[in-house]
């Protein structure tokens, strides 16, 4: 069997062409609009099945796009060759070239061979719009042009900043869709009394809107970081070049690229306060996905409790009728899980374990240049996308088809022990808490027990053991 790295080297080898870097000739596939970097790397990095996130190549020909239009009204770049290179980073950013992109994620830290296959691939769009050809042909060229004023080390750390920012927008709609969702139950189960828990233990009377209606609070608590995290990500590396200094740019070019992706994405873009920080460090991506671990956290507590307050449905709590989406086993029939609930919940563990890889490699920036930006990229990008999906699909499969078996979850509070809270006041703690010893120990129910215990008439017991007067405040 050929190895993986062998697969590589003849996959695509029918046709080829010579294409040349500062390493000399390498054999290309000849219809491959990629160059001698990018094929190189594909030789050299066969590493594992993760390619270089699709929507960071999208965001890398954003910046191309920008980076064309600044140096072709600064003058620095002639107008028909910017124009070209301008449209071709479009229709890449568009995702009509995203075949041209094979990289693995595992690569060089600065991301430097990604930000080539895009320059690679646009120069040969932009070279074949202008009338010329591949490779030696090329009258484009992927440094000279394309990567006029910029460096992979400020180009990079901006895509990832520029993708991040377009993933947490779905995200954020998907949030709002499962809270909406949420918030709606919360009404429809406003006046739904049930037995509440703490320690996975009998407790006080609560509604099960005001449940729903916490759930809702919580996911709450998490927009709000994502959206205070956002700032930050506003904030590019572009114009810092190799280190920080901006050598070999435009005074104004970073600026210039900043304002015209923020005009072009509708966001607000701005070049970095500290150029040298940007590009040294990711501490604005490791905020955003400390958020996205709090959303993750809250998820999951929220899926939790409605698996086990849906779990039976006649050996489990049962209060809740889950929605039934496809058979559960393939032994038993009949049987129906709380797949929707597995799977958020699957995606939230795999959240969390991205914060832990996140924050280790972003603590690995020495002096000027963080070389883990490829993990971090694909790790934010991997969860924002993750959590977007398993919220729409939680929501729309899972959520909004709740419905509540209210024979179950009254008989449930009708037998909770912890209704003798209602007497503490009446006839003191101590007394209280004989009575619900006493039906625990001689499985009675509650009011049978007051009545051997003595001390109050059913009548008393009736008027204050009610549920309903238990949701608040006396």
């Amino acid at each position: 069997m050929l190895t993986v790295q062998r697969q590589i080297r003849e996959s695509d080898m029918s046709s080829t062409r010579t294409e040349t870097d500062g390493f000399g000739p390498i054999e290309v596939p000849g219809e491959a609009l990629w160059g001698a970097q990018t094929e190189r790397s594909r030789r050299h990095f066969a590493i594992g099945t993760q390619r270089m996130p699709i929507e960071l190549v999208h965001a890398l020909a954003e910046v191309k796009r920008a980076a064309a239009d600044v140096n072709g009204e600064l003058g620095l770049l002639e107008a028909g060759k910017a124009a070209a290179v301008s449209a071709a980073a479009a229709r890449v950013a568009a995702g009509e070239f995203d075949a041209e992109f094979p990289l693995s994620v595992w690569q060089t830290g600065s991301g430097t061979q990604s930000n080539m296959n895009t320059n690679e691939v646009i120069a040969s769009l932009a070279s074949l719009a202008l009338g010329g050809g591949l490779g030696a042909d090329r009258t484009v060229h992927p440094n000279d042009d394309v990567n006029l004023g910029q460096s992979s080390n400020d180009v990079f750390p901006t895509a990832m900043h520029v993708a991040a920012v377009l993933r947490t927008r779905p995200l954020l709609a998907a949030l709002g869709r499962l809270r909406a969702a949420l918030q709606a139950k919360a009404v429809t189960f406003a006046d739904t009394i049930k037995i509440g828990r703490t320690h996975l233990q009998d407790a006080t009377p609560i509604t099960l809107g005001l449940e729903f209606g916490g759930y809702d609070a919580q996911l709450a608590i998490a927009e709000h970081a994502l959206r205070q995290a956002l700032p930050a990500v506003h904030a590019l590396a572009i114009g810092g070049t190799a280190v920080g200094t901006g050598l070999n740019t435009h005074a104004q070019f970073g600026r210039r690229v900043a304002a015209t992706l923020a005009q072009r994405l509708d966001a607000p873009f701005v070049v970095a306060d500290n150029l040298f920080a940007a590009m040294a460090g990711h501490e604005a991506l490791v905020v955003l996905h400390g958020a996205l671990r709090t959303l993750a956290i809250a998820l999951t507590k929220v899926a939790n409790d409605i698996r086990l307050m849906g779990s039976g449905p006649r050996a489990g709590l049962g209060e809740l009728h889950l929605p039934e989406n496809e058979p559960g086993s393939s032994i038993m029939p009949g049987k129906v899980n709380p797949t929707q609930v597995e799977a958020l919940t699957m995606v939230c563990a795999q959240v969390m374990g991205h914060d832990v890889a996140i924050g280790v490699a972003a603590s690995q920036g020495q002096f000027e240049l963080n070389v883990y930006k490829p993990l971090i990229a694909f790790d934010v990008l991997d969860s924002l996308r993750l959590l977007a999906d398993a919220m729409d699909s939680f929501a729309a499969h899972c959520v909004e088809g709740i419905e509540v078996d209210l024979p179950r979850m009254q008989e449930l509070l009708g037998r909770s022990l912890m209704l003798v809270t209602a007497l503490a006041p009446h006839i003191g703690y101590d007394r209280a808490a004989r009575i619900a010893k006493h039906a625990s120990t001689h499985r009675t129910s509650l009011q049978e027990a007051a009545l051997s215990v003595g001390g109050l008439s059913v009548e008393q017991f009736d008027a204050w053991v009610d549920p309903r007067h238990m949701l608040g405040p006396r």
